[in-house]
């Protein structure tokens, strides 16, 4: 009798974990939470300023995240091996300094300019991934390095002028183009329609494997959410400017990137390394030139992001790639579900991290807060996140157990 009294308990306590509340400590909803975070973020500043919910607020506020999901896009693949890379933002403002010096001083094509800004980020990241795999020198202590010495390399490109402002070019075109309805809907049509195609097909493979599929009602539910995200959304843009070239460019990033992660050798592997670097090392993966190529792409990307930025502020000076640009860089994936312990984490939560964390910011800009009040409330939803992230860690420990 007390057997069965005992195992109905634990059943319970089973039902209890596997609950609503269970998954959500566990971390298991996804972007189901990030959804629920935003619409509590924007109806509380909705009503703090009436104007956060207008058209114009909303696609500045897209113009503004895009830089910063960009950079967060490349801290993602870091995150996922579970080291860290301070210097990105110092990294963004240093390539974009390049591009800035070479096509205004130096009268180079701006194509040209954007791909050396780019290849300078690249190279970047190859030096610290060769310091971090080569002389194991953890990635805290040299990106901390770099994101000193990149800031001194900021100062001498720019030299004595401090601030070089960008002409009309394809540079400025990145952040100031806009498009009609057409490309609009299209776009909204093809996220919900992929949403749904993804989701069958990794419940299919499951099927295949013979594990246990995810319920088809969360497939549903996950396409309607994103559904009516995109289709309202799109609405709010056409109804303004229209929808923006440097919302197309972040989507673009981020699906390639996306499918890189979870449909190609090298992104398994990433996660393979994340997870337990030295069982992936005996089971044949390279470990060194994934953490290289690993370090390559998120310097690139915040190559690529402080591009936008400069895009955004048609100019390029001595602050560009400071403040806040490194907080809401690594802030926005781990409030978004990327883990800081490796391993656990996708590409989108870049650009939903990015969101909340621009929602936020754009929100308190909206209230005329102090920007010292800023960076506390920015902090403290930072180490919510990863205390959020380390319980979660624990929750599914103990029901793996």
């Amino acid at each position: 009798m007390e057997g069965g009294v005992a195992s109905q308990l634990r059943s319970l306590g089973h039902d209890a974990r596997s609950g609503i509340l269970g998954r959500i400590a566990r971390g298991e909803l996804g972007v189901l939470q990030v959804f629920i975070a935003l619409a509590v973020i924007w109806t509380i500043f909705q009503f703090a300023n009436d104007r956060f919910l207008t058209a114009v607020n909303l696609t500045n506020l897209t113009l503004q995240v895009t830089a910063i999901a960009i950079i967060s896009i490349g801290v993602v693949f870091v995150l996922l091996l579970g080291e860290i890379d301070l210097s990105v933002g110092a990294v963004s403002g240093l390539c974009a300094g390049i591009m800035a010096v070479l096509t205004v001083q130096h009268g180079w094509s701006p194509a040209l300019a954007i791909l050396v800004g780019l290849l300078a980020g690249t190279s970047i990241g190859l030096i610290n991934g060769f310091f971090n795999t080569y002389f194991g020198i953890p990635s805290f202590v040299v990106t901390l390095a770099g994101l000193i010495a990149w800031q001194g390399a900021l100062l001498l490109v720019l030299g004595d002028t401090g601030t070089i402002n960008l002409p009309p070019s394809i540079i400025t075109d990145l952040t100031s183009t806009f498009y009609g309805g057409a490309i609009g809907w299209t776009l909204a049509v093809a996220i919900t329609g992929g949403t749904l195609g993804v989701g069958l097909m990794a419940r299919r493979r499951r099927q295949k494997a013979g594990l246990e599929p995810p319920p088809l009602a969360g497939i549903v539910l996950r396409t309607v959410v994103v559904g009516l995200a995109m289709f309202i959304g799109i609405a709010i843009l056409l109804s303004d400017r229209g929808v923006p070239l440097a919302l197309l460019i972040l989507l673009a990033l981020t699906g390639v990137f996306a499918f890189i992660t979870q449909r190609t050798r090298f992104g398994r592997h990433v996660y393979a390394v994340g997870g337990n670097a030295e069982a992936a090392r005996r089971a044949g993966i390279r470990v060194t030139r994934v953490r290289m190529m690993v370090f390559a792409i998120g310097s690139t990307m915040a190559a690529a992001g402080g591009i936008m930025a400069a895009s955004r502020l048609i100019a390029v000076n001595q602050s560009s790639g400071s403040g806040d640009v490194l907080l809401n860089a690594i802030a926005g994936p781990v409030i978004a579900g990327t883990s800081l312990f490796g391993g656990r984490g996708t590409v989108w939560s870049a650009l939903l991290g990015a969101l909340v964390i621009g929602s936020i910011s754009n929100g308190m800009d909206l209230l005329g807060l102090q920007s010292s009040v800023k960076f506390m409330i920015t902090g403290g939803v930072l180490l919510a996140a990863v205390t959020l992230d380390s319980v979660a860690r624990r929750q599914r420990a103990q029901v793996s157990t």
